[in-house]
């Protein structure tokens, strides 16, 4: 299923100037990450404490793009510059759930908008991911098929931000938002399970 994770590379390209630089500075991939969830979470607290203005949700795209491009940072970093590690591993995983949670829980204090869609959906966003981390362990390679991995629910609340920061969104069309993306999320993780069982289902010598 197409999705937005397949863009990575054309990212990457674009970012492997700067990426150099960071390296030369002495910059890590694990730094990169930590900084990358700390601002997430930090943002996140700043709009459950002050989600009654709107204007504030506007940050959410602007974040989501910068924050894509620093989980690309710290992947070249780890793999172009001898930077993986074990350690790295469980940072890239935990830190990128807990960002997520932390930048999508606020919707849920909207006016109007259901808390119960949006902890069900950061709650099946933990279990997908679950899901693509389990491959490795049944034989198949770390799966991140669509349609709503990690890039695509970043860009579908970054549209959430800016639909609330100009008022452009009712919370009825939300909620509406809301359940769609659930849905999705429903068949990534099916998607994740499947792909990953045929892959695992594969001669040895044809992986």
């Amino acid at each position: 299923m197409l999705s937005i994770y397949q863009l990575k590379p054309h990212l990457q390209n674009l970012l492997r100037p700067g990426v150099k630089h960071l390296h030369a500075s002495g910059v890590s991939a694990n730094q990169v990450t930590l900084a990358a969830a700390s601002i997430s979470l930090l943002l996140g607290i700043l709009l459950a404490t002050l989600h009654r203005h709107a204007w504030l949700f506007a940050l959410i795209p602007l974040w989501m793009i910068l924050r894509m491009a620093l989980n690309a940072v710290d992947g070249m970093l780890a793999r172009e510059f001898g930077q993986q590690s074990r350690l790295g591993a469980y940072l890239n995983e935990l830190c990128d759930l807990i960002a997520d949670s932390a930048l999508y829980l606020p919707f849920a204090l909207l006016p109007g908008v259901s808390p119960l869609l949006v902890v069900l959906l950061v709650l099946l966003a933990l279990i997908s991911e679950y899901a693509g981390v389990l491959g490795p362990m049944i034989g198949a390679s770390r799966r991140y098929d669509g349609p709503m991995g990690k890039s695509d629910r970043a860009f579908c609340f970054g549209v959430l931000g800016a639909g609330v920061a100009s008022g452009l969104l009712p919370a009825s069309w939300i909620d509406g938002l809301l359940a769609l993306i659930l849905a999705l999320l429903l068949y990534t993780l099916y998607n994740r399970v499947r792909q990953g069982l045929a892959e695992a289902a594969q001669p040895t010598d044809s992986k």
